[in-house]
């Protein structure tokens, strides 16, 4: 997390320099301070997408029980309440609003007092809000999304001039079995109330819910375990989870994971060959497929590049 406020620097003097900034950049003059590149680019993405400085633009939100679909069928559910405890432990927590969007940039939860979020109100910064670059321009929340990193702004690094009495840091969090992107957590405030501990903060929260989602991911290998020992009684085989995580195995060393099994499609395993997963417990049970089957793999160096897997009379083809 790069600070957005320059060692040594006072904070109401670069608050101020930024918004003198962004008035010459989007007036077409030359400033005294030169936006940071990641700032930079950011605002070419939004004047390319036709967003303008000087308004709120036009918001995108869904429904209510779109927001409550969304939060039940997301893995964030499950840290939420630790994420808040984090923030509220701070002693500047009533100037703080913390935020976790979806992968989508749709806001799924909003915790502050109620000063802070009458505020965040007047912009759109409520639950259902679609808070990416194409909707509200830069944003620590949209622009972290952008540029798949950490991100902090302060004041006049927003494209918006509404957004520049606000500092926002925001981090990615992704889930630590696939790598896949879960949402964004945030945390903003009035600018001018910027702590350089704030990006600190953040990046604990997202460690917190990383480690969390694979605390709860281990104990559900655990359960998998115990449901599937009575299937296991002879190998070789291992019942995996959905992404392919090893619960238990039997007969074969195959280390933590194999390639996540999908219904009637047969599957490599290095030491059993070629198997076709079982639907078993919430996993799938998998062993071989057959008895003195060779497994053929083919990859085909054309321009459209293609890999063929043969096992028997099974198969398929891949780009």
């Amino acid at each position: 997390m790069h600070s957005a406020v320059p060692p040594g620097r006072n904070l109401p003097a670069h608050a101020r320099d930024l918004v003198r900034m962004h008035e010459a950049v989007i007036g077409g003059s030359r400033p005294a301070v030169l936006p940071r590149p990641l700032v930079s680019r950011s605002w070419s993405r939004a004047l390319s997408l036709g967003l303008t400085a000087d308004r709120i633009n036009a918001r995108d939100s869904v429904p209510g029980y779109e927001v409550e679909r969304r939060r039940h069928g997301s893995p964030l559910r499950h840290v939420i309440e630790d994420l808040r405890q984090i923030v509220g432990a701070t002693s500047d927590a009533a100037h703080m609003l913390l935020v976790v969007t979806d992968a989508d940039g749709i806001i799924l939860w909003r915790e502050g007092s109620s000063a802070i979020r009458r505020k965040a109100d007047t912009l759109g910064f409520i639950e259902g809000s679609e808070w990416t670059e194409a909707r509200v321009g830069t944003n620590a929340i949209g622009t972290a999304l952008a540029e798949a990193a950490p991100i902090e702004l302060l004041a006049g690094e927003h494209f918006e001039l509404g957004q520049h009495p606000w500092y926002c840091t925001a981090s990615p969090i992704h889930d630590p079995r696939t790598g896949e992107l879960l949402g964004v957590i945030d945390v903003s405030g009035p600018a001018l109330t910027l702590h350089p501990a704030v990006g600190a903060l953040v990046e604990t929260g997202r460690r917190l819910a990383e480690s969390e989602l694979w605390r709860t991911h281990r104990q559900r290998l655990e359960r998998l375990r115990q449901l599937s020992e009575p299937v296991l009684m002879s190998g070789p085989a291992l019942v995996v989870d959905e992404d392919g995580w090893v619960a238990h195995s039997i007969g074969v060393s195959v280390g933590e994971r194999i390639a996540a099994p999908r219904a009637g499609q047969i599957v490599a395993v290095p030491g059993l060959g070629a198997c076709l997963p079982e639907p078993v417990a919430d996993g799938w049970l998998v062993r071989p497929a057959g008895t003195g089957r060779e497994v053929r793999l083919d990859l085909d160096l054309t321009p459209a590049p293609l890999l063929s897997f043969q096992a028997g009379d099974s198969g398929w083809r891949a780009r």
